[in-house]
């Protein structure tokens, strides 16, 4: 029997006073997927993820996440089935990486008062949580730089951290939007196969994968390598055709699923091409590959 879309986005509308977003947009997202986000600068990629994430909430329709077995939330204010990470990733500079990774435990299962006047108990709370904060440090290949404060991190170390933080909860799907920005060719390739490497696991149980990722992304070839699904959002399409009496926002011209890398290979940018000259066509307007 087949899962529901893990999320499931219905009918959604967006503007911001005279500017429209976008119009009724549909989007589904299977659970233990990559699902990469490209177009144009400008045309409400982040309004779609934090719409997604509840931050943003929508002018109309609705955002539905299926949280496991047969409960579902509709989603209107941030909450723990839902991490984001974007390259202005917030780590409290005065908390070494294990703290920073540890709280996210502690925001989501304790409050203020408890950890004051239950001390005895939350001091063995805190060790499981640091216990966890170690294995998902290990588990972005940070094992070893535990103790070290966010200034003694690299751009990319850092950025590991807060996905880290924001996986410790065990969201039912990860958003990141744009987080290798920033970074190196050499840190952004380790990166994207850091994200392939979760998609792997995702096969070890595919009747309930623990990760399910959102990626917003403005290089192509990335959006290709690291998810198995590209969409493209864009208002290069024609709405007068479609009885529009104004531009009524961007709209999904590209969803097309992308072939899957072995993360333990070099990637094969030539195998990419075909694939991204239709994306720069539908999606950016553009027919040379050389363009971007």
């Amino acid at each position: 029997m087949a899962l529901p879309p893990v999320v499931n986005v219905k009918k959604i509308c967006q503007h911001f006073g005279s500017t429209r977003v976008f119009d009724g947009l549909d989007l589904q997202i299977t659970a233990g997927t990559i699902t990469s986000i490209v177009g144009p600068s400008g045309c409400g990629k982040s309004v779609l993820l934090r719409a997604i994430a509840g931050m943003v909430p929508p002018k109309s329709g609705e955002v539905v996440i299926h949280t496991g077995g047969e409960d579902f939330v509709n989603i209107q204010k941030p909450c723990r089935h839902v991490g984001v990470v974007d390259q202005a990733h917030q780590l409290f500079p005065f908390w070494t990486a294990l703290q920073n990774v540890s709280a996210g435990l502690m925001l989501d299962g304790t409050s203020l008062p408890y950890r004051m006047f239950c001390y005895p108990a939350w001091r063995k709370l805190r060790k499981k949580y640091e216990a966890e904060a170690e294995m998902w440090l290990e588990k972005v290949g940070l094992k070893g730089h535990e103790s070290k404060f966010p200034h003694q991190l690299s751009g990319g170390q850092q950025q590991r951290v807060a996905i880290a933080q924001a996986m410790i909860t065990k969201p039912r799907i990860l958003l990141l939007d744009e987080p290798f920005s920033a970074l190196d060719e050499q840190n952004r390739e380790k990166f994207q196969r850091k994200l392939l490497d979760l998609r792997a696991e995702n096969e070890l149980t595919p009747e309930d994968p623990p990760f399910t990722i959102g990626i917003i992304t403005h290089e192509i070839n990335e959006a290709i390598y690291v998810g198995d699904r590209v969409i493209g959002l864009s208002p290069n399409w024609d709405w007068q055709a479609a009885g529009h009496p104004s531009y009524p926002g961007a709209k999904i011209v590209y969803d097309k699923p992308a072939p899957v890398f072995n993360p333990y290979k070099t990637a094969d940018y030539s195998k990419f091409v075909d694939q991204k000259m239709d994306i720069l066509a539908t999606v950016f307007g553009k027919k040379d590959v050389a363009e971007t």
